[in-house]
């Protein structure tokens, strides 16, 4: 993963929804993202994805000048979600999105619970996600990927001038 990249993503999941999921985050975030997972267990390509995306982005997180915080808010469609993050020693994950009982793609919706809950722990930050808007489970996934790649974006970026960080 390029931090400063232009937002290409290859990425192969053996979870097409979840592919396309990860591709629009990089997008949203210009980072440039190659993620090859192991097919088998959705579970696992879930968990080993948020692991390695999480790994990823603890460095470009903590660099000089990184700002270590950031916030995005991004729509899809009725969707509009809002995801505030920052650099932390203890690791959360807070959300009023329930999507248990949603499938999309053959896959069950927590699954991305999990995902984010790997990401937030491998890079180190509290992440709160709020959807202010939705009804279709696909629009309100694609929101959430969205805005969480524009606050990652904003985080390891240095603050423009005349801004404060902290």
């Amino acid at each position: 993963m390029t931090a400063d990249g232009r937002g290409a993503a290859t990425v192969d999941t053996g979870l097409p929804l979840f592919d396309r999921l990860l591709e629009r985050l990089a997008a949203a975030a210009r980072f440039d993202l190659v993620l090859e997972v192991e097919p088998g267990d959705v579970e696992a390509a879930v968990v080993t994805a948020g692991t390695s995306l999480g790994s990823a982005l603890a460095g470009p997180l903590r660099a000089d000048g990184a700002q270590g915080h950031g916030s995005g808010v991004m729509l899809s469609a009725e969707a509009i979600a809002h995801v505030v993050l920052e650099v932390a020693d203890d690791p959360l994950v807070v959300s009023n999105v329930d999507l248990t009982e949603a499938r999309i793609g053959g896959i069950g919706t927590d699954v991305v619970r999990t995902f984010l809950e790997r990401l937030a722990d491998e890079a180190g930050i509290v992440l709160h996600v709020r959807l202010l808007n939705g009804t279709n489970s696909q629009h309100v996934l694609e929101a959430i990927f969205k805005a969480l790649g524009v606050a990652l974006s904003q985080a390891c970026t240095s603050p423009s001038k005349g801004e404060q960080s902290g």
